[in-house]
Order: structure tokens, then C-alpha cells, then sequence
């Protein structure tokens, strides 16, 4: 099932279901083993985009903590939720966003839905941030029992599962090994704590329109159903939660860099009324980091296709359009920043 990256990437096939990959084995020593793991996550990458994981390290008792934590905040009155408000933080793009803040169509009705954000936690005087670099500083944390503790364990657990899934893909695309982790140092990568609270109103349709991800990919962790992928004929495939399982799915980034051998594929959530709780890792490169296709994939036709840019400019540029507290500080002029000229298709930074 491993991927000729000599040759053209074949067209994907189309998929009725979701592969579910036990990647235990990109832990061990068995060469063999790892490469059976990473050729089964490639043929997923390439085929469908996304995959269930299981067989990784993060234990159930760090996922309970998680979402204890996410109830306790949430619980919270909007005041005190207010107290750590994203738009009192400015572009290092962190904290509470209350319902109605995210506003991603603005022809759409809003989602009842509110979010805390956080991110690779930096030092006030580290470089980057001094020299005002968007999506970089340190974290805001809820003044909650053990907040900080649970929701920052939880969040350096999940970059190593996403550090391990790199080499998986390394193993899976012929890479030498770190091509792809070397580019993951001070990385952009954001956890979101996503809350939709119950609404007997709610009509099953489509709530967040079909998309791709930014990012390298995203390691989501849902407690209810309501993700649907399309597969390439155009339907729609149901990805409702696997006890013990994380979703992934291929971004933008890593199908530029593989020119095309893994694809974003689109999805989307559909609204349902039960109370919802989400949570996506959008697992990033650093900022200055430059997207285009690999050498060993760089080809006329995955050039053209995929023309360079910066990493993080994109992300900010896109992500920064559905915020109405960074929509201020651009209107204000507060806020400049190198824009970027392009964009990978369609995106909404929510699941």
C-alpha cells in the first residue's frame, strides 16, 4: 500500500467509510512493523485524507481531565468567561471567544458556539514575540483548580502524538528521517476547546460548510457526532466518534509539501442539538516556514500548483478574517502584518 513517490500520485479512490489504523507500532523498534503502520496511513493520506488513530500514548484519564476542565470553564458565567476574553490579548490569538465573536459567513446565521483558545506557550521576552510576530506568546489560563495543569498536559501530549504521526508520514512518503519534524520547532499549533451547548431548536443541516484545513493536519477529539467527509465522487460520509479513537485529517500544508500524494479533504459539521464538546489540534509548522512542494516531489505541474508562501502569514490572514476583535484592530489600523496573496481553497478554523 505504499505510495510510488517516483511517479504522478494515482487519483484517489473513492471511499464509503473512515480507515481506522492502530499506530502502536510507530512507537517501537520493529522497522518492519513501523513501516507496515506508515504504509497503511499512507494509503489513508492519500486515498481519503482521513483516518481513526488508535494505539497512542494519550490515556483516557488525560482526556477525562480535559474535558472535566472544559465543563468547569464553560460553566463559568459570561462575566467571568469575559475575563479572559481573546480580543483583551490581541493578535498572539488566545483566550475566551464567546458566542457571535467568530463569525466565519456572515450571510449565515452564527453557530451557538463558544471556544478557548490556546497554543504553543511562549516566554513574553522570547524573540518572536517581542518582535510582535502574530500567533506567538504565552498562554492565558482559566483560574480554575489544576487548569493550567490538566489543559497544558493534554496539549503537550498531543503534539507528541503529532511529532510521531510526522514520521509515520516521513516512513509513509520515502522521507529521510525529520524532513517533515524539522520544520515543527516553535510551531503555530492551535488547541481549541469548543463548546455547543444543547438547543432543542436546532434542525439537522449543514452548520459549518465544507472545507479544508490550513494547517499540516488537525488530531480532533469530538464527544458527539456530526463530521462528514467527502470522498471523491462527491458524497457525503458520516465520521461520528470511535470510543478510544482521535480523527485526523490531512491539511493544506502537507498536501502542498508532499506535492499532492496526501490530500486535504473537504468536510464539514452538521448541526445537532445535543450538547457538543470538540476539540481539534491544529497541528502546525513554525511560522516562517516556506509551503511548496518538497525536491523529491517538485515537479512542473505540482509547482504550478503549488505556488510558495509563508506559513504563517497564511494562517493569520485566513484565520484573522472570522475574528471581530482582530477585524477591529485591522479597521483601527493596530494591526499590520505581511498578508497573504493566496489561499488553499475553502476554510473554516472549527470542528
Amino acid at each position: 500500500m505504499s505510495i510510488d513517490i517516483s511517479t504522478a500520485s494515482t487519483t484517489p479512490l473513492p471511499f464509503d467509510h473512515i480507515p481506522l489504523i492502530d499506530i502502536q507500532a510507530l512507537y517501537g523498534d520493529d522497522p518492519i512493523a513501523r513501516q507496515q503502520v506508515a504504509d497503511q496511513l499512507g494509503h489513508a493520506a492519500h486515498h481519503v485524507g482521513f483516518f481513526y488513530i488508535t494505539g497512542h500514548q494519550l490515556s483516557k484519564a488525560l482526556q477525562a481531565a480535559l474535558l472535566a476542565q472544559t465543563k468547569a470553564f464553560f460553566a463559568l458565567s459570561l462575566e467571568e468567561k469575559m475575563q479572559y476574553y481573546a480580543g483583551k490579548f490581541g493578535i498572539k490569538h488566545r483566550g475566551y471567544v464567546p458566542e457571535g465573536e467568530e463569525v466565519i459567513d456572515p450571510t449565515r446565521k452564527p453557530d451557538r458556539k463558544e471556544a478557548f483558545d490556546l497554543s504553543w506557550d511562549l516566554p513574553e521576552d522570547d524573540l518572536d514575540v517581542l518582535a510582535g510576530k502574530p500567533m506567538h506568546g504565552s498562554n492565558v489560563w482559566a483560574d480554575l483548580p489544576d487548569f493550567k495543569k490538566d489543559v497544558g498536559a493534554y496539549y503537550a501530549e498531543v503534539i507528541a502524538l503529532g511529532r510521531v504521526l510526522l514520521r509515520g508520514f516521513e516512513l509513509a512518503l520515502g522521507l529521510a528521517v525529520d524532513t517533515l519534524n524539522r520544520l515543527v520547532t516553535k510551531p503555530t499549533s492551535q488547541l481549541r476547546l469548543l463548546h455547543y451547548p444543547y438547543d432543542e431548536t436546532v434542525v439537522d443541516v449543514q452548520g459549518i460548510g465544507a472545507h479544508t484545513d490550513m494547517e499540516l493536519f488537525t488530531i480532533l477529539l469530538p464527544t458527539a457526532p456530526g463530521l462528514e467527509v467527502m470522498n471523491s465522487a462527491g458524497q457525503w460520509i458520516d465520521a461520528p466518534p470511535i470510543e478510544g479513537a482521535f480523527v485526523v485529517n490531512i491539511g493544506d500544508m502537507t498536501e502542498a509539501l508532499s506535492g499532492g500524494r496526501f490530500v486535504a479533504t473537504s468536510h464539514r459539521v452538521r448541526k445537532v442539538a445535543e450538547e457538543r464538546y470538540s476539540f481539534p489540534l491544529f497541528f502546525a509548522c513554525d511560522y516562517d516556514v516556506q509551503i511548496e512542494p518538497l525536491p523529491q516531489f517538485r515537479t512542473p505541474e505540482t509547482v504550478a500548483k503549488y505556488p510558495p508562501l509563508i506559513a504563517g502569514e497564511h494562517l493569520f490572514s485566513v484565520s484573522s478574517d472570522g475574528f471581530a476583535y482582530i477585524k477591529k484592530m485591522k479597521e483601527a489600523g493596530t494591526l499590520t502584518f505581511h498578508s497573504s496573496t493566496r489561499k488553499f481553497g475553502q476554510h473554516r478554523q472549527t470542528m
